[in-house]
Formats: structure tokens, sequence, C-alpha cells
């Protein structure tokens, strides 16, 4: 087949990486890619990926048999829904699925009515009136812009102050469009844990459990990012909880394929949980594999992507086989200094090489090019994803973090406690 994987960070790297190692893959293009796609993939640059007519002409020129769709802001535009009415075979669920990621309130509704467990909330369109339900709720609260922001549109508010500072920046435009509505919600306690799922024809095929690490600075302190580091699976997770988990992301894929949806959801259902004392509760959905989740759950999934994904695509859930490897993994992020506020690009990246050469390391580009010269370079906040497999969850970070070691840039930020809590048990959340 002849596939296209549309985006630029770690996920799109990670998906490209593991397309490219099926032998159904003929050809593989990435838009507009990375530094580390261009390895496993024609990167192409100068395409709109929000634009479906484009995507359209490009799938005509090039045979593309199938596209993937690895960003939410296409899916959000209605990219998949373009090329399907074009006859193009598309991962990615319609512009309406993605409404599940692209709108919190929408989101929260959707759980409501379909009696999935999740926190209490309020919807806002205006700064007093948000203002006031966190003075009347009290904290610790969470603020969240309601649309799409990069991932950095929630804000954990431990005093009522600055819940209502974040109220505040949102509608004076911190988040822009995507602050115009504001959801508050109460603050639920415990762990969180990330469930995958490929959906299609209303049936969920879940994936290995992750958990992500979003806090920018050891400790779980600074400021929420996209993501600092993930492993999979999880250990805390109890044989209750995954089946609990596991029923959420089933009764939401049924819930896909009935009114009022008009097309079931083909593509990835992200299910972003908190455990908490009274079982697990959805925080999130999203509408697309997971960055960084999706770095550490891959190389561990058997089989053949192209044929899953092309399954999925058709809404022939009946094709769909997973199996996992018993390996752990586990992913360190080297970010850019200061990240994820301002950050320079252009730093030299070296040590790569030296750092695949050690047994089961990986490493996947998120924010990476190439200069004049032809190096290396850095260009994004989070630069690099590494990912070690190991037999124990121990031996899986201690190679992911020597790995880390090998590698070298100006300014290069990372955590040194990824998956720390989780080895000394559930009790660390106490």
């Amino acid at each position: 087949m002849n596939i296209v994987v549309l985006g630029s960070g770690g996920r799109e790297h990670a998906i490209c990486w593991a397309l490219a190692r099926s032998p159904r893959c003929s050809t593989l293009y990435a838009a507009p890619g990375n530094g580390g796609t261009a390895q496993v993939a024609e990167n192409v640059s100068g395409l709109d990926i929000t634009d479906g007519n484009a995507l359209v002409g490009f799938c005509r020129d090039h045979d593309i048999d199938m596209v993937v769709i690895g960003p939410e802001a296409p899916l959000v535009a209605g990219v998949a829904d373009v090329l399907r009415q074009a006859g193009v075979l598309v991962f990615g669920p319609s512009a309406q699925g993605a409404q599940l990621e692209g709108s919190k309130t929408y989101s929260k509704r959707f759980m409501l009515d379909n009696n999935i467990p999740t926190a209490a909330y309020g919807t806002f369109t205006d700064a007093a009136s948000a203002e006031q339900y966190v003075r009347d709720m009290g904290a610790p609260i969470v603020v969240k812009a309601d649309g799409l922001a990069a991932g950095k549109g929630v804000i954990v508010a431990g005093d009522v102050e600055t819940a209502v500072d974040a109220v505040r920046s949102c509608f004076t435009g911190a988040f822009g469009e995507a602050g115009s509505r504001v959801v508050v919600e109460e603050c639920l306690t415990g762990p969180e844990c990330s469930l995958l799922a490929f959906v299609s024809g209303g049936k969920a095929f879940c994936m290995a459990t992750a958990q992500d690490h979003k806090r920018a600075y050891d400790g779980d302190l600074g400021p929420n990012t996209g993501g600092m580091g993930v492993y999979s699976p999880v250990p805390i997770v109890t044989d209750e909880e995954l089946a609990a988990m596991t029923k959420i992301m089933e009764d939401a894929a049924a819930a896909t394929a009935r009114e009022p949806f008009e097309q079931d959801y083909r593509g990835v259902l992200y299910g972003g949980f908190m455990l908490t004392p009274q079982g697990p509760k959805v925080l999130e959905f999203n509408a697309r594999f997971g960055d960084p989740e999706t770095q550490v759950i891959l190389p561990r999934l058997q089989g053949d992507l192209v044929s899953i994904m092309e399954a999925v695509a058709k809404g022939a859930p009946q094709e769909i086989e997973l199996s996992w490897r018993e390996e752990w993994a586990v992913c360190v992020v080297l970010a850019s200094q200061g990240y994820p506020g301002a950050y320079e690009k252009g730093k030299v990246i070296l040590g790569i090489d030296e750092a695949e050469q050690l047994p089961g390391v990986t490493v996947f580009h998120a924010g990476t090019t190439f200069n004049t010269d032809g190096e290396l370079i850095t260009n994004g906040g989070r630069v690099l994803n590494v990912v070690a497999l190991g037999s124990s969850f121990e031996e899986a970070r201690e190679r992911a973090y020597e790995a880390c070691d090998c590698i070298n840039f100006e300014g290069k930020q990372l955590r040194t406690d990824i998956g720390a809590k989780a080895a000394a048990g559930r009790a660390s959340w106490d």
C-alpha cells in the first residue's frame, strides 16, 4: 500500500516507524514529517494538512491507498470527511467524532449522555459566571479551555485565586479561540492512566495501558506540557480497574456508532483516566493516538499495523487482531531549554546513533529538522523521545536513561524521575 501519514511530531515518527516495518507498506510519505520520519518515509513539505481538497489532490497524484491522520487539528477541521467523500481510505474519525477532543463541553455531554463516569463540571462563556462557580465550588479545582490548546489549556488550581486567574487568562486570549468557552470541573484524585483503543464499527479494541508525565519538572512540579515521559504497561493498575476502563472504552465506542453520530468512528479513541477511590473516571477523550503514549505502545504491538489500520478505516472490526510483547517500555522526552515556555531552535543534536546501539532502544524524533549543512538540529519544544524496551520495568528505565546520556544538544532538558512513582508502588500517590 501507498500510505501518507499527516503530522510532524514524535507520534507521527512512531507511526511511520511501525508502518515501514510492514511488508504491506510499499511507499510511505510523511507530511510534513521531521528529521526522524525522513529515515523511513519521504517527507512532503508545503502541503497544508488541514486542507482536505489539497490532500485529495496529493492522494490522486501519488496513488495513495490510505491516509493516516496523526494530529487533532486536521481531524477537527474535517479532513477525514473530505477525503472519504473523494473515495480515499482514511484512518481517523469524522469532524463530528473529533469533537470528542475538539470541544470539552461536547465531550462532557457525551459522557453524561452515555453514563460514562467523569468529574462534575460547569461550562461558561463569560468570566464572571465562571469565577462565581469557582468561588462556590472551592479548591482544588480544574480550569480547561474548551477548544484545542496543544495540550496546554488545562490548569489544575490548588487555590481559588489561581483558578480565578486561570479563568481570566482563558477569556483574555491566553489560549486564543480555544478559551472563548471554559469548562470548570471538580479535581479528581488518584493516579492518571491512559487507555487507547482502535475503534471501528462501534467496537473498541483496547491497547496496552500507558502513563504519561505532564508536568515539566521532577516531582510533578512546574507547568503542564505535552508530556515529558511515559511508560507501558502501568504496573499499579489492578485487574478490576483495567476491566472497568475497558468497559468504559467499549461503551464509548458503541455510542459513536449510533445517533447522533452520522458515521461510525474509525480511528483511535484515547481515554485519559483518573484512578479515583470510587473507580476509574474519564478526564478526557482524545480523537487520535496520544503523544508520547504512542511511542511506548507501538513498539510493544505485535502484528501488522498496516493491516490493523486498514481494517479500522474500512469499518471491518472483525479483521482486527491485537497482541502485545511482554517487554516493558519507557520513554523519556528530551526537550529544549525553557520548554514549555519560550525556547531557541537550531541546536545541533549529537549521539542518537550511539544511543540506538544500546539493546532495545529506539529514538523517535518530535521536533527536529536539518540545517543547510545537513546537520540534525532542534526544531521544537519537545525534541526527542528516547524509548527503551526491557524485560522488567527497572531494566527499561535504566536503558532509557542510559540512552539519554548518549545524546547531547545545547540546553537539553529532561525529567530524571520518569516512572519513579510507579516503581515505588501505588502508595506513592497517597
